[in-house]
């Protein structure tokens, strides 16, 4: 009976060594403290560590046959949007972006009339985040 249970216990202790995924992906989420809808996509501001931070999110990602964001409506309640984007190989593989359905939630904000939001959508296909 001891030997079983020093066996177990070893086994127990080497398997999450074995159980470690390798295939580098990783995510980074988030808490997004306001969203704001242009033309060209949306303009999320998180907020870090350091402060806020802003970035831009095109439209494109999310429809279309490769999208590379989601959008999730959260259920009614006390959930706080957050924004969680996933890395494959040190790549951006795609955003999921977590919002109130109601666009009159605290969290949804609106744009002056012809702000130039432009200087959000310049890097291309990925997104920088800033901590």
């Amino acid at each position: 009976m001891k030997k079983l249970i020093i066996a177990l216990l070893f086994f127990a202790i080497i398997t999450p060594v074995f159980a470690q995924d390798d295939s580098g992906t990783y995510y980074v989420n988030v808490s997004v403290e306001r969203i704001f809808p242009s033309n060209m996509g949306y303009i999320i501001q998180y907020r870090t560590q350091t402060g806020f931070h802003t970035v831009g999110i095109p439209n494109e990602w999310f429809y279309g046959a490769a999208t590379k964001g989601d959008k999730v409506r959260l259920p009614r309640g006390t959930n706080w949007p957050s924004m969680s984007i996933f890395y494959k190989d040190g790549e951006l593989s795609h955003v999921r972006l977590y919002t109130h359905a109601s666009r009159g939630h605290i969290t949804w904000g609106s744009l002056s009339q012809g702000s130039d939001v432009s200087r959000f959508f310049q890097d291309g296909d990925t997104i920088n985040l800033q901590f």
